[in-house]
């Protein structure tokens, strides 16, 4: 019997970067590009709003953190942070929701040449080999600190305790195949980010030549 084909499907770029690092600004230029981005941060705010499918069970793990708008982001921050057990009791509900969400893009978006996840904890969770080629959005620390505490809400303690939770930058430069300085001003990121680009469809066309004469 012939095996059935391998289903089409594109080449997957996890884009992900500590906090502060502009990953939020490379993920829209992928979309200038017109490269689809599953944006998983995004994806998890839809699901905790209004109506959200994880309201729920977010306000019976962790009673008083929803409402009518629903997950009240900072309530639930505040009994998480901190926590280790209840932090992974958090992600127990997030994360299947999440993997099935990025089924559901990858099924829709089959016939692209390339699509991106963009993940901000892809190393942590063990994410890294559910992609093909990642990109490391990447800031020196006194850029990233100031653009972190200038964000409403945000203090250095709270900074701290984020950091806590992320791999070291240094080690995800050195695990990405290809980092993008954002400390240079938007038009030279944009330069970079389409220098890669390029050279990912290098590859892809290299690849699909070789398949084409085995």
């Amino acid at each position: 019997m012939t095996p059935a084909p391998r289903m089409q499907r594109p080449l997957i770029i996890g884009l992900t970067g500590s906090i502060g690092m502009g990953k939020s600004t490379v993920a829209q230029m992928f979309r200038d590009e017109n490269i689809a981005v599953f944006d998983a941060d995004a994806q998890v705010h839809r699901m905790q709003g209004p109506g959200g499918v994880l309201v729920p069970m977010i306000e019976t793990a962790f009673p008083g953190t929803t409402g009518p708008n629903g997950t009240d982001r900072q309530k639930l921050a505040a009994a998480v942070l901190g926590n280790p057990a209840k932090l992974a009791a958090l992600e127990a509900i997030i994360h299947p929701a999440v993997a099935q969400e990025r089924m559901n893009f990858i099924a829709a978006h089959t016939q692209d040449e390339m699509v991106v996840f963009d993940i901000p904890l892809l190393f942590e969770k063990g994410g890294a080999e559910a992609v093909d080629q990642i990109i490391v959005v990447s800031a020196p620390a006194d850029i990233q600190r100031r653009r972190v505490l200038a964000r409403p809400g945000m203090t250095a303690a709270k900074f701290e305790q984020i950091l806590q939770l992320q791999m070291a930058d240094a080690e995800k430069r050195r695990r990405a195949d290809y980092v993008i300085d954002t400390s240079q001003n938007l038009d030279e990121t944009r330069a970079a980010l389409r220098d890669i680009i390029n050279k990912l469809r290098t590859g892809l066309a290299q690849s699909r030549q070789k398949t084409d004469t085995d």
